[in-house]
């Protein structure tokens, strides 16, 4: 199984586009060690030729143009993207889809509650029905992902809950959202038959039920997204925690760091990672204690052959 990171940054990518703060500013100048990042997904396949999709990112054309294996290979109009799997209704994991429009098969996978989030939205009927698949796939139920053509891609996905909460634009004003583990925020498995990845960028806490699905896992790639529960708040950027924000921390006692620990996952790497956050930044003193911790950052472009 291969795999292809298609972005790896939060919201917004890195540099964001509205942000002057240091590390914007490196990255912005050239700064080797502040290296820009558009915003999270990844790519998989069973055979090198054929891809599915995690998340739809908002920089979706881009990660398409920067990633050879996902342009056109035949014909006048193509795409070796087979399908998309969505683990959320947020807007850097659905808006790419919009980008995908020009009457390409392929197929959507997500739970109903998010189905029905692009359901409500009449904007994705651009995506036509009769040309886009959208497939409902049932929690911890493995669901073969097949080709447009319905042949086989040789790669099953599972989803499943994780904590989480609804969209920010869902969200009803004056009340913060409940945490919730349902269909609402979910991780992914994909597997080939041979090896099983895991696919899990927003995270609220680290619950028995998600460590013990984790545990000896070959691969994760786990939310990154602030170092500290308050960074956005002591940065002067935003006035919610991460908490509020639907993710738990890399750092601290009730952090991703810690709640790996003992988990014995072989490759871990955070991904989704803000552009706050200080592991971005190769020279950082919190770069070299995610590494000492047998951590990767993920980067545009890293592969992965499991």
């Amino acid at each position: 199984m291969r795999v292809v990171v298609l972005g790896a940054a939060a919201g917004g990518a890195f540099p964001q586009w509205n942000s002057n703060a240091q590390p914007c500013r490196r990255a912005r100048a050239g700064d080797p060690a502040a290296i820009p990042s558009t915003q999270a997904s990844i790519a998989v396949s069973a055979d090198g030729h054929h891809w599915v999709l995690l998340n739809a990112s908002p920089d979706i054309r881009q990660q398409i143009e920067q990633t050879p294996a996902l342009q056109p290979q035949e014909g006048l109009r193509s795409s070796p993207i087979a399908a998309v799997v969505l683990t959320g209704g947020d807007v850097d994991a659905i808006t790419g889809l919009l980008t995908l429009r020009e009457r390409q098969a392929f197929s959507v996978l997500a739970t109903p509650r998010v189905h029905q989030v692009l359901d409500d939205n009449p904007i994705f009927e651009v995506l036509a029905r009769g040309i886009v698949a959208r497939q409902p796939v049932v929690l911890d139920t493995p669901t073969p992902v097949t080709l447009p053509d319905g042949e086989a891609s040789g790669l099953t996905v599972t989803l499943f809950a994780v904590p989480g909460k609804v969209p920010l634009y869902l969200e009803q004003p004056g009340a913060a959202p409940a945490l919730e583990e349902s269909d609402q925020t979910v991780g992914a498995a994909v597997s080939d038959g041979r090896a099983t990845l895991f696919f899990v960028p927003s995270c609220a806490a680290m619950v028995p039920g998600l460590a013990e699905r984790l545990r000896g896992a070959e691969a994760v790639f786990f939310d990154g997204t602030l170092w500290t529960d308050d960074e956005m708040i002591r940065a002067g950027l935003g006035p919610k925690t991460g908490q509020r924000m639907g993710h738990m921390s890399v750092s601290g006692p009730d952090g991703t760091l810690a709640a790996f620990a003992g988990l014995e996952v072989k490759r871990r790497i955070l991904l989704h990672i803000n552009n706050s956050n200080p592991i971005l930044l190769a020279d950082s003193p919190e770069r070299a204690e995610v590494s000492a911790a047998g951590w990767d950052v993920a980067y545009d472009g890293m592969e992965l052959t499991l």
